[in-house]
């Protein structure tokens, strides 16, 4: 019923912006969040920015990516978008789009219950 397909990823150098989508259906945003994972080869899924579909539209960003990374919302496609600028190559990894049932975003992944394939991100120096 839940589909989260994402897309933008690509090769760059380090010092570009990327703009990743995710495209989701079936799925109500009024009630949920929706919040961006990475994932290297070898190493831990990890959080990289959420937003709550609430009014507030409140934002949450790792540490690593502040004031790099802009997370935001399409209520009407129900899409979401993550824009990373100033990539750097740590920043190389699959990244992720998930959703979780409730108001609030959470940077730990085993808090969404559904997870799109993924989309390569890969920075180079």
């Amino acid at each position: 019923q839940v589909q989260l397909v994402e897309s933008g990823g690509g090769s760059v150098q380090a010092g570009a912006t990327l703009k990743l989508s995710c495209a989701a259906s079936g799925l109500t945003f009024s009630n949920s969040a929706v919040g961006w994972f990475r994932q290297a080869p070898g190493m831990e899924r990890e959080f990289v920015a959420g937003i709550s579909w609430s009014w507030s539209g409140n934002t949450l960003y790792a540490d690593s990516v502040k004031g790099r990374a802009t997370i935001s919302r399409d209520n009407v496609k129900n899409a979401v978008y993550l824009q990373m600028k100033s990539l750097k190559p740590e920043d190389t990894a699959v990244y992720y789009c998930a959703a979780r049932s409730g108001y609030s975003t959470r940077s730990e992944a085993n808090e969404y219950d559904y997870w799109g394939q993924g989309t390569q991100v890969t920075v180079s120096s």
